[in-house]
């Protein structure tokens, strides 16, 4: 019988609330036979700000593990042999400097920086587009990524310096075709980026560590056809672009979490069936298998997992690699005519759209393009969903069914305990006092000169690490230096595409403009870092379409400034979103602000909310709540109408 292959890495995405949480929970994932890390970290953290900075208020450990210094990296670690493990940080612009404080707690365990193996995603062209925890414009960022590759290449020369991430193209609306083009487009920047880096004959070395972290989603033939055509096209552009003679060298390395976007919060039992199903587009081809998966657990639409739920996930993989056959035979696909055909088709339409995005000048020149084209992929296929075109079992069909007894007892996810963020401010609050100030002081001069005179960023990040310096601090000194930057947000050409239902609802939006006297003005905001803009962008876009005067300036901004706005633009309602679960004092906050103003508005709130806080919500005030469930959108735009302009008051 023919020799198995190995299995790929197993992975869960996984931190949150505190350093020695996540590190306790690293530890048992590793004993339940996880064979590699991937940290999620918190969005003051991802976005270069410290625990009790005002815009990390309420984000404290809610999506990932706060680290906010050297401290907090060597407990997240603790007990963990750093040199004996393949670890993934989804980190983008402060990427340095975390792999800085990584390489430092390394050192510090004994191990030699030489063999350490992992990635960091580092990919902040993607941030622009989809998950917006960009902070500096694309120039200097563009930059900092060919810091990392030139760093690792010469000292960390197992370590993958950038990880392209087409996972959040997906997950905002990309098609096969843009998603395939758009990924490859950001490898090529980065690729011409460093390649005047190294010499010409190191250079085919640098381009064999780009590796790409990937999304599979439930139309399992078509994602599956989409990795053969990464595939291929990646050999194709190192080969003809770049000169990379060893086949070797231009394999597409890439790891994978499949989708979230289709997880639903309506009979979430379902989400296992899909996560599996996903599985397979990136397991059954062995020419385009996944080095490395890491799976959601089936309660993502609902709020942050348990243990329990994670153990779950992780149980698939090891079963289908463990007690399936799938590894004891060559590629399931080779010479299938359907597979080919598809195959072929994807490739013509990402060559298409790469073409169009060389004649722009390239991935960086073309932000505003691929964001728009993002934000309308997405709103057709919201539209599919909402018409009944793209059947969502348990959401637009089949919506009858028991009870989930999953979801008994604490709801079916994990909260994180508000006293979290204060313990962390306090820790942080300790380092700071038993620190040498002016080594600290020293040590952040020596950064902001090499970011300033071009040097670089990686030796004099690791020695700030080593010096004390916290998060925040880098983040600030680096701001100093390359300015901070507003991507755009897609929605000002984007067209919704949606057409059933919209002549009534543009009708009543009217009617509601002549008894207001002016246009219904709706501001729409993202308080607090959570750059997860697709469901504010499609609300927008879709006011919009309806004929309301939309304010919407995108991601990160405070409840003092979004009330500000609300008062200069003379909004008649405010609908905040909201994904990574600060909700609760975001909108008290919020709603605190208009009082003080004297802004009698109705706020609603969207976001991924339990029931429990959507009625604390309520109490406190809110208009209306909304979740993933809710996907008809313009029953959402009568809701807005009818909140403004109630019908009595039309009757009178």
């Amino acid at each position: 019988m023919a020799q198995k292959d190995r299995p790929w890495l197993f992975r869960t995405y996984a931190g949150h609330s505190t350093a020695t949480a996540s590190n306790a929970l690293y530890r048992a994932n590793l004993a339940k036979g996880q064979t590699g890390l991937s940290v999620a970290f918190d969005l003051p953290t991802q976005t270069g700000y410290d625990s009790d900075h005002v815009l990390s208020r309420g984000e404290v450990g809610k999506v990932g593990v706060p680290v906010s210094h050297l401290g907090d990296m060597r407990t997240l670690f603790d007990q963990i042999p750093l040199e004996q493990m393949n670890t993934s940080m989804t980190i983008n612009a402060t990427a340095a400097w975390l792999l800085a404080l990584y390489i430092a707690v390394a050192e510090e365990q004994g191990a030699d920086i030489s063999t350490l193996k992992g990635t960091v995603q580092n990919d902040i062209i993607k941030e622009y587009l989809s998950r917006g925890t960009y902070v500096f414009p694309p120039a200097p960022s563009l930059r900092l990524i060919g810091d990392i590759a030139e760093y690792t290449y010469a000292n960390v020369p197992k370590w993958n310096p950038m990880n392209v991430c087409s996972y959040h193209l997906q997950e905002a609306g990309a098609t096969p075709e843009q998603e395939l083009a758009f990924a490859l487009a950001t490898a090529q920047a980065v690729l011409d980026e460093v390649r005047e880096r190294v010499s010409a004959e190191d250079f085919p070395g640098m381009v064999a560590r780009i590796s790409f972290f990937v999304n599979a989603g439930i139309r399992f033939v078509t994602e599956m056809c989409k990795m053969r055509a990464f595939t291929e096209l990646w050999d194709e552009i190192c080969e003809s672009r770049y000169g990379v003679a060893d086949p070797k060298l231009r394999r597409f390395r890439y790891g994978v979490q499949v989708n979230s976007l289709g997880l639903t919060e309506q009979q979430p039992e379902n989400n296992v069936h899909r996560i599996l199903i996903e599985m397979l587009a990136v397991t059954l081809s062995k020419n385009a298998r996944a080095r490395a998966v890491q799976l959601p657990a089936w309660n993502e639409a609902l709020g942050l997992p348990r243990p329990w739920d994670q153990q779950w996930s992780l149980r698939m993989q090891q079963i289908m690699a463990f007690e399936t056959d799938l590894l004891e035979y060559d590629d399931l696909f080779d010479g299938n005519p359907a597979v080919d055909r598809k195959v072929n088709e994807l490739k013509e339409g990402a060559r298409d759209e790469l073409k169009r995005l060389d004649e722009m000048g390239g991935a960086v020149a073309s932000i505003d393009y691929m964001k728009g084209r993002l934000v309308e992929s997405n709103s057709a296929r919201l539209g599919r969903i909402e018409q009944g075109e793209t059947v969502v079992v348990g959401v637009n069909k089949y919506q009858q069914g028991e009870a989930s007894p999953l979801t008994t007892g604490d709801g079916g996810i994990m909260v994180v305990d508000p006293a979290v963020e204060a313990e962390q401010i306090g820790r942080l609050e300790a380092w700071r006092a038993a620190r040498d100030d002016d080594a600290v002081k020293q040590a952040l001069a020596d950064l902001r000169a090499a970011a300033r005179e071009g040097r670089n960023i990686m030796p004099a990040s690791i020695a700030a690490a080593k010096a004390g310096v916290t998060t925040g601090e880098w983040g600030t000194a680096m701001r100093t230096e390359f300015g901070e930057y507003r991507a755009p947000t897609g929605v000002s050409k984007a067209v919704s595409n949606a057409t059933q239902g919209l002549d009534e609802i543009r009708d009543a939006v009217a009617d509601a403009a002549n008894r207001l006297g002016r246009p219904l003005t709706f501001l729409v905001g993202k308080p607090g870092l959570d750059g997860h803009s697709n469901g504010a962008e499609q609300i927008a876009v879709r006011a919009r379409d309806t004929g309301m005067n939309v304010i919407y300036d995108g991601i990160r901004l405070t409840p003092e400034q979004l009330v500000e706005n609300a008062r200069e633009g003379r909004a008649h309602v405010i609908g905040l979103s909201i994904l990574s679960g600060s909700h609760l004092p975001l909108v008290e906050e919020t709603l605190r602000r208009l009082r003080d103003e004297k802004l009698d508005l109705p706020l609603v709130v969207g976001g991924i909310i339990p029931e429990e806080d959507a009625a604390k919500l309520r109490a406190q005030g809110v208009a209306r709540v909304y979740t993933p469930k809710d996907f008809e959108l313009n029953r959402i735009m009568f809701d807005l109408v009818e909140l403004v302009c109630p019908v009595e008051q039309a009757a009178e």
